[in-house]
């Protein structure tokens, strides 16, 4: 007999009224290019006051074995354990609307519990929307406008739509709670941010503030943006100076703004111009590693 999905939550038992607030989503594990979902998770909690109003059984979701734990070891004691946590935190905007923020590691089983749980608690506070977000890696250069695509259980709620025309790509989490939502009458959507190939590795925070304008854009939410900005600003800055500094870093962005010039004027895809032999991402982004690494040893 299967269980009943909302066994496999607790909700706090003093739950304001939400109705249509907006559920965000996302999940440590999945694809998340230049970390842009994260930063933007990071950032929802650094500048909203928040608590936490329900928590998974996560016990009865992740592998312990395949993403461990961290313990800590003091002298002769162990002295600590950070144990993983899928909740639903309770957040306001800077004018006071409420709204939901879902976060934790995506669960290793148990999917389609889950994704009845998540519906459960939409329908138990009739919430208005559902929306994911993270960055996806992509041939353009960071030089160019950042680009947010979307996908959405309702042709009505899509800002930017995708390029792509039909795919089979591995599953998550959030990609199926956004099917199930739907199929249930219920408005999900997703946001993915474009991030340069050789920046996906590390912090993107432009990516993360594409993704925070397009999401206040979808909900109406208004958030505080100021030090995500900032930490952009920084980045970018930083990038400049090291293309600048190298002469084949400079080369090879300066082919990918070929690639992504051309593909702007004629708007059929990313491939390159056979007359425009461009270096692959993996080129590009050991050129980055190597310009890097030759960095460190010189300071």
């Amino acid at each position: 007999m299967a269980l009943d999905p909302e066994d496999l939550f607790e909700v706090d038992s003093d739950v304001p009224d939400l109705t249509g607030a907006v559920l965000l989503h996302h999940f440590d594990g999945f694809m998340d290019a230049g970390a842009a979902g994260s930063l933007l998770v990071a950032h929802l909690l650094e500048v909203h006051e928040h608590r936490v109003i329900a928590r998974f059984d996560i016990d009865d979701l992740i592998d312990y074995r395949a993403r461990r734990p961290t313990m800590t070891y003091a002298t002769d004691r162990w002295e600590d354990y950070d144990a993983p946590e899928l909740v639903v935190h309770l957040l306001h905007d800077a004018v006071g609307a409420p709204f939901l923020l879902m976060t934790g590691p995506e669960p290793d089983r148990r999917w389609e519990a889950v994704a009845a749980a998540v519906q459960s608690l939409v329908e138990r506070w009739e919430l208005r929307l559902a929306i994911s977000f993270h960055g996806i890696p992509m041939g353009v250069p960071h030089t160019r406008k950042l680009s947010v695509i979307s996908h959405a259980t309702r042709p009505e709620l899509i800002m930017e739509g995708s390029p792509f025309s039909r795919v089979q790509v591995p599953g998550n989490l959030s990609a199926l709670l956004e099917l199930r939502l739907g199929q249930a009458g219920h408005d999900a959507m997703g946001l993915a941010a474009y991030v340069p190939h050789y920046l996906a590795q590390g912090s993107y925070p432009a990516a993360a503030m594409g993704l925070l304008q397009a999401l206040t854009k979808s909900t109406g939410l208004v958030v505080q943006a100021a030090a995500l900005s900032e930490a952009a600003r920084q980045t970018d800055a930083e990038i400049a100076r090291q293309v600048a500094e190298s002469s084949e870093v400079a080369q090879v962005v300066e082919a990918l703004e070929r690639q992504y010039d051309a593909f702007a004027e004629s708007s059929e895809n990313l491939l390159v111009a056979e007359d425009q032999p461009l270096p692959s991402a993996d080129e590009i982004g050991a050129e980055f590693e190597r310009f890097l690494a030759e960095q460190q040893r010189d300071h």
